[in-house]
């Protein structure tokens, strides 16, 4: 069995190097590390390679989705049977690998996450661990699946599972291969984890509203690229009622004997027009569905070859 470590790191010079040499490496498992530095412009690279590891270095910043891609991209060239995904910060623990490769070695599971709520262990910041559970929650809804922490970045991969993602987000990966998972019938299962506050600023985070308003970028159109009918139609069917409601309000205005503003008629033409031309990109999207799915496959048995 071979397991493919894949760190995404940025300016993590301080930590890079001790979160390399806490991944446990048993003689009867193949080990490899590889570090995906995002242009670093503070040695991390250098801390790495000092730490014999492949590191892979990019001239410009990626972000963090991107360089998730590659990583799983590297990892299934490398002959992976398991991907782990890590952090550089050691807020996750490189030892608790084995826990996270268990379930997969086992055919329990196709991805395993690290969860810092089962066992309460995390050290998160209140407003922080409140952020992460709303969108939990948005994720667990969408999806379907019952998850405690949807946010972890301490994350293993069945070689399968791995070649059937395909991350189409630039900000942040976590939400859309849970959403993307669920849909492909892959089983997610949770280990408990340790998890400590990292010092320093995180490199994603850079505030909560932002992180807040990308990340629900990425849920919503993640969300409308794999189950476009239902979401078009409710987004169809919210349009239709507030055009309905706006309507009915300058419609009983004027049966008072008043003349009706102009904006609430506008509006709701504007709203019904839009809830009904939502019903129509519900259906061409539906309709180009098969078209996407037969390009996944496509990918995934190319994916698939590089093994061979």
């Amino acid at each position: 069995m071979k397991i493919v470590v894949i760190i995404p790191a940025h300016n993590e010079q301080k930590t890079i190097a001790e979160a390399i040499r806490r991944i446990p490496r048993p003689d009867e498992i193949d080990i490899e590390v590889v570090v995906l530095d995002d242009a670093s412009d503070d040695g991390t690279a250098d801390a790495a390679e000092a730490e014999r590891v492949m590191v892979l270095r990019s001239p410009e910043k990626l972000g963090l989705a991107r360089q998730f891609r590659r990583g799983l991209d590297v990892a299934l060239r490398l002959g992976a049977d398991i991907v782990v995904n890590m952090d550089a910060d050691l807020q996750f623990d490189p030892a608790e690998i084995p826990r996270l490769c268990v379930p997969i070695a086992r055919k329990q599971a196709d991805i395993v996450l690290g969860s810092r709520f089962i066992n309460n262990s995390d050290q998160m910041k209140t407003t922080n661990r409140l952020g992460n559970l709303l969108l939990t929650y948005i994720v667990n809804k969408l999806s379907g699946t019952r998850l405690s922490d949807t946010q972890t970045g301490f994350r293993a991969f069945s070689r399968d599972a791995a070649a059937r993602l395909n991350v189409l987000s630039k900000y942040t990966y976590t939400q859309e291969v849970i959403i993307q998972a669920s849909y492909k019938r892959m089983k997610i299962v949770e280990v408990p984890i340790s998890s400590f506050q990292r010092e320093g600023k995180s490199r994603l985070i850079e505030s909560l509203p932002e992180y807040a308003f990308k990340a629900g970028v990425t849920i919503v159109l993640t969300y409308l690229n794999y189950w476009p009918l239902r979401g078009f139609s409710i987004l169809g069917l919210i349009l239709l009622l507030l055009g309905l409601a706006a309507g009915s309000w300058s419609l009983a205005y004027s049966l008072t004997g008043h003349v009706a503003p102009y904006l609430p008629s506008i509006l709701a033409t504007l709203l019904l027009t839009l809830g009904s031309l939502m019903f129509v990109v519900a259906l061409l999207a539906d309709m180009t569905r098969g078209s996407r799915e037969l390009v996944e496959e496509l990918l995934y048995r190319e994916k698939i070859r590089s093994r061979e």
